[in-house]
Protein backbone atom coordinates (compact mmCIF):
# COMPACT_ATOMS: atom_id res chain seq x y z
CA UNK A 1 0.00 0.00 0.00
CA UNK A 2 1.24 3.59 -1.26
CA UNK A 3 1.42 5.81 2.07
CA UNK A 4 2.42 8.74 -0.66
CA UNK A 5 -1.58 8.52 -2.15
CA UNK A 6 -3.38 11.30 -2.88
CA UNK A 7 -6.24 12.42 -0.41
CA UNK A 8 -8.98 15.28 -1.35
CA UNK A 9 -10.47 16.28 1.92
CA UNK A 10 -14.14 18.24 1.20
CA UNK A 11 -14.94 20.07 4.50
CA UNK A 12 -16.19 23.69 4.80
CA UNK A 13 -15.05 23.82 8.38
CA UNK A 14 -11.26 25.12 8.37
CA UNK A 15 -10.53 23.76 11.70
CA UNK A 16 -11.00 20.21 10.92
CA UNK A 17 -9.67 20.70 7.15
CA UNK A 18 -6.47 21.94 9.18
CA UNK A 19 -6.43 18.64 11.61
CA UNK A 20 -6.98 16.46 9.09
CA UNK A 21 -4.38 17.55 6.63
CA UNK A 22 -1.59 17.48 9.81
CA UNK A 23 -3.00 13.68 10.71
CA UNK A 24 -2.53 12.74 7.12
CA UNK A 25 0.00 14.36 6.24
CA UNK A 26 2.18 12.95 8.84
CA UNK A 27 1.14 9.29 7.63
CA UNK A 28 2.74 10.36 4.49
CA UNK A 29 -0.29 11.24 2.36
CA UNK A 30 -0.61 14.58 -0.06
CA UNK A 31 -3.85 16.61 0.64
CA UNK A 32 -5.91 18.74 -1.17
CA UNK A 33 -8.59 20.96 0.15
CA UNK A 34 -11.70 21.77 -0.84
CA UNK A 35 -14.30 24.30 1.29
CA UNK A 36 -17.22 23.18 -0.47
CA UNK A 37 -19.08 20.75 -2.88
CA UNK A 38 -18.54 22.41 -6.65
CA UNK A 39 -14.57 22.79 -5.64
CA UNK A 40 -14.16 19.20 -4.50
CA UNK A 41 -15.84 18.18 -7.58
CA UNK A 42 -13.93 20.53 -9.34
CA UNK A 43 -10.14 18.98 -7.62
CA UNK A 44 -11.56 15.26 -7.90
CA UNK A 45 -12.15 15.95 -12.07
CA UNK A 46 -8.87 17.65 -12.08
CA UNK A 47 -6.56 15.95 -9.44
CA UNK A 48 -7.53 12.01 -10.30
CA UNK A 49 -7.29 11.38 -6.03
CA UNK A 50 -6.66 7.80 -4.59
CA UNK A 51 -9.34 8.62 -2.25
CA UNK A 52 -12.60 11.21 -1.31
CA UNK A 53 -13.18 12.02 2.33
CA UNK A 54 -16.55 14.62 2.46
CA UNK A 55 -18.52 15.62 4.53
CA UNK A 56 -22.19 16.23 4.25
CA UNK A 57 -23.24 19.34 5.42
CA UNK A 58 -21.55 21.51 2.66
CA UNK A 59 -22.61 25.16 2.31
CA UNK A 60 -23.51 24.93 -1.33
CA UNK A 61 -24.60 21.42 -2.12
CA UNK A 62 -25.60 18.45 0.11
CA UNK A 63 -22.64 15.95 0.25
CA UNK A 64 -24.53 13.11 -1.19
CA UNK A 65 -24.95 15.12 -4.22
CA UNK A 66 -21.30 15.25 -4.64
CA UNK A 67 -21.08 11.39 -4.02
CA UNK A 68 -23.45 10.87 -7.15
CA UNK A 69 -21.41 13.42 -9.19
CA UNK A 70 -18.14 11.55 -8.95
CA UNK A 71 -19.63 8.10 -9.37
CA UNK A 72 -21.19 9.52 -12.77
CA UNK A 73 -17.05 9.01 -13.95
CA UNK A 74 -15.51 7.29 -10.87
CA UNK A 75 -15.35 4.47 -8.77
CA UNK A 76 -12.52 6.20 -6.32
CA UNK A 77 -12.90 5.38 -2.64
CA UNK A 78 -14.98 7.77 -0.64
CA UNK A 79 -15.27 8.27 2.81
CA UNK A 80 -18.00 10.37 4.51
CA UNK A 81 -17.34 12.10 7.56
CA UNK A 82 -20.33 13.75 9.17
CA UNK A 83 -22.17 14.70 11.97
CA UNK A 84 -25.28 13.55 10.59
CA UNK A 85 -25.41 10.29 12.94
CA UNK A 86 -29.35 9.20 11.66
CA UNK A 87 -29.57 5.82 10.07
CA UNK A 88 -31.30 7.16 6.79
CA UNK A 89 -28.34 9.81 5.95
CA UNK A 90 -25.87 6.93 6.17
CA UNK A 91 -28.16 4.93 3.79
CA UNK A 92 -28.55 7.92 1.39
CA UNK A 93 -24.98 8.39 1.29
CA UNK A 94 -24.04 4.51 1.06
CA UNK A 95 -26.44 3.94 -1.83
CA UNK A 96 -25.27 6.83 -3.64
CA UNK A 97 -21.86 5.46 -3.43
CA UNK A 98 -19.92 6.04 -0.56
CA UNK A 99 -17.75 3.66 0.45
CA UNK A 100 -17.78 4.50 4.67
CA UNK A 101 -18.96 5.94 6.71
CA UNK A 102 -17.86 7.79 10.03
CA UNK A 103 -19.69 10.01 12.83
CA UNK A 104 -18.08 13.24 14.38
CA UNK A 105 -16.67 13.29 16.36
CA UNK A 106 -14.32 10.89 15.39
CA UNK A 107 -11.12 8.86 16.10
CA UNK A 108 -8.52 9.45 13.57
CA UNK A 109 -6.87 6.10 14.28
CA UNK A 110 -9.94 4.58 13.42
CA UNK A 111 -10.19 6.67 10.34
CA UNK A 112 -6.48 6.09 9.25
CA UNK A 113 -7.81 2.54 9.60
CA UNK A 114 -10.69 2.95 7.14
CA UNK A 115 -8.39 4.85 4.35
CA UNK A 116 -5.98 2.05 4.66
CA UNK A 117 -8.71 -0.70 4.10
CA UNK A 118 -10.07 1.23 1.22
CA UNK A 119 -6.72 2.08 -0.69
CA UNK A 120 -5.71 -1.66 0.11
CA UNK A 121 -8.63 -2.82 -1.80
CA UNK A 122 -8.32 -0.52 -4.69
CA UNK A 123 -4.66 -1.87 -5.02
CA UNK A 124 -6.15 -5.54 -5.32
CA UNK A 125 -8.64 -4.57 -7.82
CA UNK A 126 -6.03 -2.67 -9.73
CA UNK A 127 -3.78 -5.80 -9.06
CA UNK A 128 -6.19 -8.31 -10.30
CA UNK A 129 -5.74 -9.84 -6.45
CA UNK A 130 -9.43 -10.60 -5.85
CA UNK A 131 -9.86 -14.04 -6.59
CA UNK A 132 -8.53 -15.11 -2.97
CA UNK A 133 -9.64 -13.50 0.31
CA UNK A 134 -8.22 -14.05 3.22
CA UNK A 135 -8.32 -12.64 6.39
CA UNK A 136 -7.50 -14.22 9.86
CA UNK A 137 -8.36 -18.20 9.82
CA UNK A 138 -11.42 -16.60 6.87
CA UNK A 139 -10.62 -17.43 3.23
CA UNK A 140 -12.75 -17.18 0.26
CA UNK A 141 -10.99 -18.23 -2.94
CA UNK A 142 -13.61 -16.89 -5.75
CA UNK A 143 -11.85 -19.19 -8.31
CA UNK A 144 -12.41 -22.70 -6.84
CA UNK A 145 -15.84 -21.70 -4.90
CA UNK A 146 -14.35 -22.78 -1.57
CA UNK A 147 -14.52 -20.92 2.08
CA UNK A 148 -12.27 -22.39 4.38
CA UNK A 149 -12.27 -20.98 8.12
CA UNK A 150 -9.13 -22.51 9.86
CA UNK A 151 -8.13 -24.94 7.40
CA UNK A 152 -11.37 -26.50 7.46
CA UNK A 153 -13.91 -26.11 4.52
CA UNK A 154 -17.61 -24.81 5.09
CA UNK A 155 -20.16 -26.02 2.87
CA UNK A 156 -22.02 -22.82 2.24
CA UNK A 157 -25.73 -23.38 -0.32
CA UNK A 158 -25.48 -20.72 -3.60
CA UNK A 159 -27.74 -18.43 -1.75
CA UNK A 160 -25.34 -18.29 1.11
CA UNK A 161 -22.10 -18.25 -1.11
CA UNK A 162 -23.67 -15.23 -2.94
CA UNK A 163 -24.07 -13.19 0.08
CA UNK A 164 -20.53 -14.08 1.40
CA UNK A 165 -18.91 -13.31 -1.96
CA UNK A 166 -20.55 -9.72 -2.48
CA UNK A 167 -19.74 -9.01 1.20
CA UNK A 168 -15.98 -10.37 -0.12
CA UNK A 169 -16.31 -7.90 -3.27
CA UNK A 170 -16.46 -4.92 -1.58
CA UNK A 171 -14.34 -5.87 1.98
CA UNK A 172 -14.14 -2.74 4.24
CA UNK A 173 -17.19 -1.27 3.18
CA UNK A 174 -20.32 -1.08 4.67
CA UNK A 175 -23.28 -2.28 2.51
CA UNK A 176 -26.98 -1.65 3.09
CA UNK A 177 -29.69 -4.07 3.47
CA UNK A 178 -31.29 -2.32 0.47
CA UNK A 179 -27.63 -3.18 -1.99
CA UNK A 180 -27.32 -6.45 -0.53
CA UNK A 181 -31.05 -7.81 -1.07
CA UNK A 182 -30.93 -5.97 -4.95
CA UNK A 183 -27.52 -7.76 -5.33
CA UNK A 184 -28.12 -11.80 -3.97
CA UNK A 185 -32.35 -11.55 -4.35
CA UNK A 186 -32.61 -9.37 -7.12
CA UNK A 187 -34.85 -5.89 -7.30
CA UNK A 188 -38.19 -7.41 -6.49
CA UNK A 189 -36.71 -8.32 -3.04
CA UNK A 190 -35.05 -4.81 -1.39
CA UNK A 191 -37.77 -4.69 1.09
CA UNK A 192 -37.61 -8.30 2.11
CA UNK A 193 -35.00 -7.63 5.40
CA UNK A 194 -36.18 -10.84 6.87
CA UNK A 195 -34.30 -12.94 4.47
CA UNK A 196 -30.72 -10.83 4.74
CA UNK A 197 -31.38 -11.21 8.85
CA UNK A 198 -31.94 -14.99 8.74
CA UNK A 199 -28.97 -15.61 5.97
CA UNK A 200 -26.43 -13.75 8.33
CA UNK A 201 -27.37 -15.18 10.72
CA UNK A 202 -27.29 -18.92 9.30
CA UNK A 203 -23.58 -17.72 7.86
CA UNK A 204 -22.19 -16.46 11.04
CA UNK A 205 -22.95 -19.96 12.24
CA UNK A 206 -20.92 -21.40 9.57
CA UNK A 207 -17.87 -19.08 9.90
CA UNK A 208 -17.72 -17.45 12.71
CA UNK A 209 -16.46 -18.97 16.60
CA UNK A 210 -18.71 -16.96 18.00
CA UNK A 211 -21.31 -16.11 16.31
CA UNK A 212 -23.04 -13.74 19.02
CA UNK A 213 -19.52 -11.87 18.97
CA UNK A 214 -18.64 -12.01 15.39
CA UNK A 215 -15.24 -11.27 14.09
CA UNK A 216 -16.08 -10.97 10.20
CA UNK A 217 -19.33 -10.44 9.43
CA UNK A 218 -20.36 -6.92 11.21
CA UNK A 219 -23.47 -5.21 11.41
CA UNK A 220 -23.71 -1.63 11.01
CA UNK A 221 -26.74 -0.80 13.35
CA UNK A 222 -29.70 0.31 11.06
CA UNK A 223 -27.55 0.45 7.85
CA UNK A 224 -26.41 -2.92 6.86
CA UNK A 225 -23.14 -5.36 6.95
CA UNK A 226 -19.83 -4.89 6.78
CA UNK A 227 -17.10 -7.78 6.05
CA UNK A 228 -14.05 -7.30 8.16
CA UNK A 229 -11.27 -6.64 6.03
CA UNK A 230 -8.04 -6.42 8.43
Amino acid sequence: MNNSATIIVIEDEAQIRRFLRASLASEGYHVIEAENGKQGLTEAATRKPDLLILDLGLPDMDGVEVVKGVRAWSSVPIIILSARSQGSDKISALDAGADDYLVKPFDVGELLARIRVALRHLSSAANGEEGVFLVDVLKVDMIHRKVTVSNSEVHLTPIEYRLLTVLVKHAGKVLTHRLLLKEVWGPSYVEHTHYLRIYMRILRHKIEKDPARPRFLLTEVGVGYRLAAV
